[in-house]
Parts: structure tokens; C-alpha cells; sequence
């Protein structure tokens, strides 16, 4: 598994790779550099695509979760803020990843913890990996804007603004309702 140190490394190379001759790589360091979160789609839960596009101009908070971890109970506090400010324009998307061993279920199991157990009414996505070269794409961008503030545990959030653009990052130990979190989204909410 990548360190973080190779996964800094690789991103501080970005620039220089998109200066080389190579289509392939300047058109990935191109859409890296120039796309929005809105660019991206998920294999939902449930099967179909959830299209960040469907959500362009609201405020995103983009969460990898696992149902088999001390930070599983964020759950209801990601349900909380989602409740409190989708009116107003935030749409919470849940990522299910096995990265850090802890989500080894099907998408029942991870449907029965995160609805069943916590009421989770926001998007869920499939399991997806979120570090790494094989990350989904959506983490891989994420990763380009916020190179020293990539999961390194579950339950670590992006709030992405209306703009489509990451404007902070949380690692797991941040409550989804901590100050500083709902603070920065309803900045991001007034922005409108």
C-alpha cells in the first residue's frame, strides 16, 4: 500500500508530468487541475449512478465510511448536518471503502449499518478505494487539490463548495458536527 510520502511525491509531480510531450498524461493532469467535484460520478449503493453533476451549485461533503469502525457512529452526526442544511443547499455523500480493512461487507451489510442502525438518508456510493493509484477518480482528484490532506483513516471529510472546488478538509477524529466543520459550510451556504 502507498505511504503517504509516495503519494506526496506523486502529486508533487503532477506539474512536472504535465509539461512532458505525453497526451495521456497531460490530459490527466489537465482534468486534475481544471475540473470540479461536479465532473465526477459514483456507482451508488443501490446500484444506479449518483452524478456529482446532479448536485452542481449546492455544497458537498464527500465522507469515506466503513461500518466496522470506531468512527462508525459519525454516521448519525453525518445525518444530523445533512439534515440540518440540505434545505439550504448541502448534499452528504457517503464513500464505503475497505481501505483500512474495516468495511468487508456487501452492499446489504453496509446499507443495514448506515440506514438500519444510523438512519442515513443522504447518497450512499458503492465500496469504492479511496487511496492509492487505484482510487476512484473522484478520491484521485480530491487527492490533486488537497495533496497533504488525503485519507489516512475512515470517515475523513471534504467539504466542497458551490464553485465545485474543495474548501476544506477533516481528518476522522473531527466530528461532522464539530464548529469548524458547520461553520465552513454555512460560509460556503451563504456564498450562493
Amino acid at each position: 500500500m502507498p505511504t503517504r510520502r509516495s503519494l506526496l511525491s506523486a502529486a508533487a509531480a503532477l506539474p512536472v508530468l504535465a509539461s512532458t510531450r505525453h497526451p495521456a498524461v497531460a490530459q490527466i493532469s489537465t482534468a486534475a487541475s481544471s475540473s470540479t467535484a461536479y465532473a465526477f460520478s459514483l456507482e451508488g449503493l443501490d446500484g444506479k449512478t449518483i452524478r456529482l453533476s446532479d448536485h452542481a451549485g449546492r455544497v458537498l461533503m464527500v465522507v469515506n465510511t466503513a461500518s466496522s469502525c470506531g468512527f462508525t457512529p459519525q454516521f448519525a452526526d453525518l445525518q444530523t448536518v445533512y439534515a440540518r442544511y440540505r434545505e439550504r443547499g448541502l448534499t452528504v455523500i457517503g464513500v464505503p471503502s475497505d481501505d483500512f480493512n474495516q468495511e468487508r461487507g456487501t452492499a446489504a451489510d453496509i446499507a443495514a449499518v448506515c440506514q438500519g442502525m444510523y438512519g442515513v438518508a443522504f447518497p450512499m456510493a458503492a465500496k469504492h478505494r479511496v487511496t492509492g493509484r487505484e482510487a476512484h477518480p473522484l478520491y484521485r482528484w480530491l487527492a490533486s487539490q488537497k495533496p497533504t490532506d488525503i485519507p489516512t483513516w475512515n470517515f475523513h471529510k471534504f467539504v466542497i463548495g458551490r464553485s465545485g472546488r474543495v474548501v476544506g478538509a477533516f481528518p476522522a477524529r473531527v466530528r461532522p458536527t464539530d464548529p469548524r466543520i458547520t461553520a465552513l459550510i454555512e460560509a460556503e451556504l451563504a456564498s450562493a
